[in-house]
């Protein structure tokens, strides 16, 4: 196979204009009028609103390219588009090669004889996404969500960047994945697919191979795995008919396992078709050896759904992944990384990717491979109505077949899921229903891609949907049985101990909004803007409710903060401390409850949102709580007046001993009561190990408020969990101020800050004013005579920092510090 790129430089403009501008290959629309100074950065205050007609004009590509002699010589020379978004007309020389309609697809057309050998054009036209969906509307209106622009669900492109309750309406289009010619001789590979069956000691792959082939000559089929540590094992066979199978044995296997239960290696398979010594095609994949599928069984609770992983049933811990940015010719290898490491920091061994995006690009897929993270993969259809006909079903056929070929190899893919919310959509929400549209969902997603899913990588576990009990309507939502979203904290306004009357099977999506730091807010207003419902902010808040929401959750928990910055500060503690009660709850039902997946991991842009993890990087305080409710060995706390229970929750494969220190404070941190306890708790459990009773010493309100109870899990003399329990809401608790002193000392490769309080502080933020960087803790509880050390590593700074003037520079306050 001979290729060559058309990635790079090209021209592009509006059709109706004549001035050409350099468009960047992969890239967009947006991104391109961006760097070329015609438009506004669209993120920054209101330049949202040019969005629409930036998005309502044709654009076209043009470049020229030489071909070879080598290539030219090829029997067949194939344009491969992975990524035109979205309708798109394809001319070679002028002549017409193809109209594509689907952004998630990859198109593969013959054009040959439309070449010639030297120099060559390409001419690509993007016409409107807006213009389309506008009219498919108005001549077949389509449910979608509110704060999307109506139409979407006609067109197969990513439905966010129409809008939603999170992201902006900027419709982009491009050239947005790579672009090239692949030239054939005599054959080519059309499909390779790895099994893997597991026996003691032993790994079997069968590489079954199918190849298309034109002449007659005698192939052969090569296939070599290579171990993490070098060592390769090869088998060849002749290529005779449509598919062949090739097997080859792995001894002594080095097992793939999730972030927390063992490494991560990978094993490299090649297969390559030859004609006698010469390569005439080939496709590399990285493996990880390992059993991955859902387990569902019945059981007194009901049925069972947990990710079951070389036979260990693994408690999954994540949050729900959108896209990275509304331009994604913005996103990049390395920014993908350092949010998936970010995942991991924070003891995440699970992500779900969430059916209203893209599929993401293959190094997200290698990203989670590396670091450990399974992943939920939803299929690219959220919270819409689709209409089934002909031309439909063919082209989300092809749609799954691309994308499930081009991901199923890798080791963290853990489920395909057919779409986000739409069985729910069907039995609980309020849109216009018909008996056909009924049955259109029941083709698409339990009769047509499911049997895509079959077909294509039957090695791994579909589900219609999410949340699902199963399909067909059958109470999608069931808190016994298959997957749950649950939105009565936040949307239904129920207190954050809500969570706690529910013991989900598996909870896929449960979210509380905040605001990003003031550094981000910073990003996209002017002074003028920096208040929660001016123009700007509210542009920047696309969920209509969620302001007055935060507000009343806040009147509920805090006080009222003396300024905006203390404001934005209150809401990431409000985040945090609701998706804490949820998690810490269900991961004490360890075993009922297998799964607590978070909304949402990231942002697109900079917003108020639901995210952990704003669109620059910046860890949320939620961020910070995950790192801890979500640590392999945690002790939580389930407080019920003046009662406490401590658990620990064991999520490793080895049983943990320790001791449980508790001590019962008043607000200036002098003890009132303490205790200890050795506790020995099995793998892969939970349990409770400590129930206190204060009721004979919190004997009136000045008492609860005015006190508050410490605990901490110690193994081999560190602190490998700890927390605080308030006997009151903290807008009520009789906080002192902390007077709370820092100092920063310096090692080679990184800042160690101590922390002391002269009272008991809580949720005390650290911050490096001008600066970005991670803390290794941040928003944490300190009392009275304790030193906290945090440490801030260099290479995690935004830009090289002194001693001293990080001194300068650094920032500290607690709740105390914001009314």
């Amino acid at each position: 196979m001979v290729s060559l790129s058309l990635n790079g430089i090209w021209k592009m403009k509006q059709t109706v204009s004549s001035e050409w501008i350099e468009g960047k290959v992969p890239g967009s629309v947006f991104n391109d009028l961006l760097n070329a100074g015609k438009i506004e950065d669209p993120f920054y205050r209101d330049n949202e609103d040019q969005a629409k007609e930036i998005a309502s004009y044709d654009y076209e590509y043009v470049r020229d390219f030489y071909v070879d002699g080598e290539l030219f010589k090829q029997d067949k020379i194939v344009l491969c588009c992975e990524g035109l978004d979205t309708l798109s007309e394809i001319r070679i020389n002028n002549q017409k090669v193809a109209n594509t309609d689907n952004m998630h697809r990859t198109y593969e057309f013959d054009i040959k004889e439309l070449l010639k050998e030297g120099m060559n054009n390409i001419h690509v036209i993007l016409h409107s996404p807006l213009k389309f969906v506008e009219q498919k509307h108005k001549e077949n209106p389509l449910w979608g969500v509110a704060d999307a622009i109506p139409g979407y669900p006609h067109l197969r492109k990513a439905h966010y960047m129409f809008g939603w309750d999170w992201g902006p309406q900027i419709p982009d289009s491009g050239i947005w994945r790579n672009i090239s010619l692949k030239g054939y001789s005599c054959a080519r590979l059309e499909d390779v697919y790895v099994t893997q069956n597991h026996t003691k000691d032993k790994v079997s792959l069968d590489v079954r191979v199918r190849h298309l082939q034109w002449d007659k000559a005698n192939l052969r089929i090569e296939v070599r795995v290579t171990s993490p540590d070098g060592g390769i094992v090869t088998a060849d066979a002749v290529a005779s008919g449509f598919e062949n199978h090739i097997n080859i044995d792995i001894e002594n296997p080095q097992l793939w396992w999730p972030n927390g239960y063992g490494k991560q290696p990978l094993y490299k398979v090649e297969a390559a078709l030859k004609k006698n010594e010469t390569i005439l095609d080939e496709k590399n994949y990285n493996i990880g050896l390992r059993t991955l599928t859902v387990r569902k069984e019945k059981d007194q609770w009901g049925e069972s759904f947990e990710f079951n992983v070389n036979g260990i049933s693994i408690f999954a811990m994540g949050a729900d992944y959108i896209p990275e940015d509304n331009l994604l010719a913005r996103c990049n290898p390395e920014r993908t990384e350092k949010l998936i490491k970010d995942c991991v920091e924070a003891n995440f061994n699970c992500i779900r990717v969430w059916g209203g995006g893209i599929y993401p690009e293959d190094y997200f897929f290698d990203f989670c491979d590396k670091y450990g993270l399974i992943v939920w993969q939803d299929l690219m259809f959220a919270c819409a109505v689709y209409e089934m006909n002909d031309e439909f079903a063919e082209n989300i056929k092809k749609e799954a077949e691309d994308n499930i070929r081009r991901i199923r190899h890798h080791a963290c893919l853990g489920l395909w899921c057919g779409n986000n919310e739409m069985e729910w959509g069907w039995v609980a929400w309020d849109f216009p229903k018909t008996a056909k549209l009924r049955t259109d969902y029941i083709k698409q997603f339990e009769i047509l891609l499911p049997q895509v899913a079959k077909e294509t990588d039957p090695n791994t576990f579909y589900w219609p949907a999410s949340p699902s009990s199963g399909g067909g309507f059958e109470d999608p939502n069931n808190e016994n049985m298959g997957d749950v979203h649950y939105w009565d904290v936040w949307h239904g306004l129920k207190p954050f101990t809500d969570y706690r009357n529910y013991y989900f099977r598996f909870a896929s999506e449960f979210g509380f909004q905040s605001f990003p730091c003031l550094k981000t807010v910073e990003s996209f207003t002017l002074p003028e803007d920096r208040n929660i419902f001016s123009y700007v902010m509210e542009k920047h808040q696309k969920n209509g409710a969620a302001n007055g929401k935060i507000l009343y959750y806040l009147s509920e928990n805090f006080k009222y903060p003396k300024d905006f910055d203390s404001l934005l500060y209150t809401s990431q503690i409000l985040q945090a401390e609701a998706i804490k009660y949820g998690v810490e709850h269900w991961r004490r039902n360890r075993g009922r409850c297998m799964g607590a997946i978070y909304w949402q991991l990231n942002d697109c842009w900079p917003v108020a949102s639901w995210s952990s993890i704003d669109s620059f990087g910046r860890w949320k305080a939620l961020h910070y709580f995950a790192k801890k409710f979500f640590a392999p060995v945690l002790l939580s706390a389930c407080e019920e007046g003046t009662q406490v229970g401590l658990y620990v929750t064991n999520d490793t494969l080895a049983q943990v001993k320790g001791k449980i220190i508790w001590s019962l404070r008043n607000n200036r941190s002098e003890i009132i009561r303490e205790g200890s306890k050795e506790i020995a708790v099995d793998a892969l459990n939970a349990a409770i190990c400590e129930q206190l009773d204060f009721s004979d010493v919190l004997t009136s309100k000045e008492l609860l408020r005015s006190t508050y109870l410490e605990y901490s899990l110690i193994i081999d003399n560190n602190c490998i969990s700890a927390g605080t329990v308030l006997f009151t809401k903290a807008k009520h608790f009789e906080f002192i101020d902390p007077e709370i002193i820092v100092d920063v000392g310096e090692q080679a490769d990184r800042f160690i800050i101590t922390v002391q309080s002269k009272t008991f502080a809580k949720y005390v933020e650290l911050d490096i004013k001008d600066s970005d960087c991670k803390f290794s803790d941040n928003y944490f509880d300190i009392s009275a005579g304790t030193i906290k050390e945090v440490e801030v590593k260099k290479d995690s700074l935004s830009r090289n920092i002194t001693l001293d003037e990080l001194k300068e520079k650094l920032t500290v306050r607690s709740i105390f510090n914001i009314a």
